[in-house]
């Protein structure tokens, strides 16, 4: 054995005592604190739901988590109120955990973001404590996401520089609640390459003119006509769309009495497509159903644009490595979606589409029949069983992180299939 070969060996040996003492480490400290992130912050964040941009509780409650245990917290960081953020470690490379916690109007956290919240938390802890027990060189972060359910948060922090320099960053990582019916997960307990679609998302005014609707309705211009037009333009597009996209939009104003021609009305409007180029494509055409319904009522029409949700870009050996990990716990883990299977989006797509990114998936018990998006799922969220499978599934997630600081071929395999995306 020659001298090269010899001290390849040996700093594979080493690589492999500080993996396995990182796990023991992560172990005993996310067993430890597990308690205290149900009552604390899962509980309080699922108990107190608040919409994109207004998670004040979340953000207080979990920046007051991690300073009184003696991490400094960047408060209302990037200029947005609501975000927060926290690094540990020097040198070598970075991962960055991001954490989401907004809910949804009416039925709170049916999307599980309590969970979210409180895993990203709890591997951000796990590596931090991995990283300074073994003197391991390298950085983890812990950044507040807000605004998922729409309000597109990761996109406004990618603009405010909070990935910059993105090849400083080895790695942005998260995971999700899901059902097992809704991913088909058969045996397996949870998914790791999560193939989420892009989404276009925009609001739709038509301006007309006002007229009494009995008295002179020739004199009116109804732009709840032109909605109404614009909404059957787009059913009829529904049938000559790809069976995985998806168009899907309500009324937000449609005028205020009905003896009055409306003359503003408003819609929402959701365009979904497997990548981002084919929901561009779905979007021109989309908005020439809203174009002839304007013009068949005689109104204008006007777009505001909401951020774009980009595709989901899985990374293979970021994959193959989380579900390793789950492995030495003890759960089988899909490492890969052949197609989308959810049809849900994420503006975690964005932050794949600037580093190396993971977006797992852990599923947690629900009936047949609960999908994310409805109020029994919110209630499963909330129980002890959906926390003890999030905080296992933090443990792969930190263990993740670690592997990437400490492992270059991991490192460099993970950057190499983001590149080659």
């Amino acid at each position: 054995m020659t001298e090269v070969q010899r001290s390849a060996e040996a700093t594979g040996m080493l690589t492999d005592q500080v993996i396995s003492a990182a796990r023991a480490i992560i172990g005993i400290q996310l067993d430890d604190l597990s308690p205290s992130l149900r009552t604390d912050v899962n509980t309080v964040i699922h108990d107190n739901p608040e919409l994109g941009y207004t998670e004040f509780i979340a953000h207080d409650t979990l920046s007051s988590y991690l300073e009184q245990r003696g991490f400094k917290v960047t408060r209302n960081a990037y200029s947005i109120d609501t975000s927060f953020e926290a690094e540990v470690g020097s040198g070598g490379r970075l991962v960055v955990f991001c954490a989401e916690y907004d809910a949804l109007p009416g039925i709170g956290h049916a999307c599980g973001h309590n969970l979210v919240a409180t895993s990203s938390l709890a591997a951000f802890l796990g590596a931090a404590r991995a990283l300074v027990d073994l003197k391991i060189a390298g950085r983890v972060r812990i950044l507040g996401t807000p605004a998922e359910e729409g309000g597109g948060g990761k996109v406004k922090l990618i603009e405010a520089g909070a990935f910059s320099p993105p090849e400083d960053i080895a790695g942005a990582f998260m995971i999700h609640p899901m059902s097992k019916e809704s991913l088909n997960l058969g045996d397996f307990s949870g998914l790791a390459g999560w193939r989420l679609i892009a989404s276009q998302k925009l609001r739709v005014e038509f301006k007309g003119k006002t007229a009494h609707a009995a008295g002179d309705p020739w004199n009116g211009r109804n732009a709840l006509d032109a909605a109404v037009a614009a909404y059957n333009n787009v059913a009829l597009l529904r049938q000559q769309i790809e069976p995985d996209a998806r168009i899907h939009g309500v009324f937000e104003d449609g005028g205020a009495a009905p003896n009055v021609i409306p003359e503003y009305t408003r819609m929402n409007w959701c365009i979904r497509s497997s990548t981002t180029k084919r929901s561009n494509e779905l979007l021109d055409r989309v908005k020439k159903c809203f174009e002839a319904g304007a013009a068949a009522a005689g109104c204008s029409i006007n777009y505001i644009p909401s951020p774009t949700y980009m595709d989901l870009r899985v990374n293979n050996t970021l994959s193959e490595t989380y579900v390793k990990e789950m492995a030495a716990l003890g759960e089988n883990i899909m490492p890969r979606e052949a197609q989308a299977k959810a049809f849900g989006s994420t503006d975690m797509g964005n932050v794949s589409y600037v580093v190396p990114s993971f977006h797992g998936a852990f599923a947690i018990p629900v009936a047949s029949g609960v999908a994310c998006h409805n109020p029994d799922f919110a209630t499963a969220a909330a129980t002890e069983e959906a926390h003890t499978i999030a905080i296992k599934s933090a443990k792969g997630l930190a263990m993740l992180a670690v592997r990437v600081l400490v492992e270059d071929n991991i490192a460099l395999a993970a950057r190499r299939d983001f590149g080659n995306c």
